[in-house]
């Protein structure tokens, strides 16, 4: 059963969602403000926000800008602002939907099976991207082997970490797709990505020393991240 956090404070709203979504079979938690929010996310470890933007105390954007900063849990804002500043705002923060008040019981539901489809999709690619194909991949004098966890460079085998390999493996599979840090930290390391962290940059930084002159593979995307792409 899948558990949502709500953020919202005016009482009578709240009523009837928390009896709409639990009537569609999701267990609610309600936060009347943002500290309790901030609180009961740790708690409970929802599977879902639904976030106000207008709260007592801490604003929602607030509290977006503190879930993002440790977690990748999904979070759709509810608000009366409809102006497109302020969605443009609240999605480049880290929400994932927004929805315009007033708005139906029907939209909501709606919405909210869209965001549990959406993930349950993107677990299982990234599921797929980590389990990963048996079979060797080369390109010019550089051979992986999934089954000998292996990569050698014209015969040499290179001195790769486990972490190192899985992320070579996942590019060289996937020539020309364009990976987000987010996703190859979720994918690689098994963990979600917090603002700051480097760890997805150091790798392909060593990765790249370690490949000497096919390190030119190993293309930047500007925003985003990084993909194979290997030259002729």
């Amino acid at each position: 059963m899948k558990t949502i956090l709500l953020v919202e404070d005016a009482g009578d709203l709240a009523a009837v969602i928390v009896r709409e979504l639990q009537a569609s079979g999701y267990t609610v938690v309600h936060a009347p403000d943002g500290e309790t929010a901030l609180t009961l996310c740790e708690q409970h470890i929802p599977d879902l926000v639904i976030l106000d933007w207008m709260l007592p105390g801490l604003d929602g954007l607030e509290v977006l800008r503190r879930l993002r900063q440790g977690a990748a849990t999904p979070v759709m804002m509810l608000t009366a602002r409809d102006e497109e500043a302020d969605r443009v705002l609240g999605l480049e923060l880290g929400a994932d939907d927004y929805l315009t008040k007033p708005f139906s019981m029907r939209e909501l539901l709606a919405r909210v099976r869209a965001q549990f489809r959406r993930n349950e999709l993107i677990q299982q690619t990234v599921q797929n991207d980590r389990d990963g194909s048996h079979m060797p991949t080369q390109w010019r004098g550089l051979r992986l082997d999934p089954q000998g966890y292996q990569v050698s460079l014209h015969g040499d085998v290179l001195d790769l970490t486990r972490t190192e390999f899985a992320l070579m493996h996942l590019l060289m599979r996937n020539p020309g797709r364009a990976f987000s840090r987010d996703y190859l930290l979720d994918a690689v390391w098994g963990q979600h990505y917090v603002e700051g962290d480097r760890a997805v940059d150091n790798a392909v930084l060593r990765l790249r020393k370690k490949l000497g002159r096919l390190s030119e593979a190993i293309e930047t995307v500007w925003g985003v991240g990084y993909r194979w792409q290997p030259k002729d």
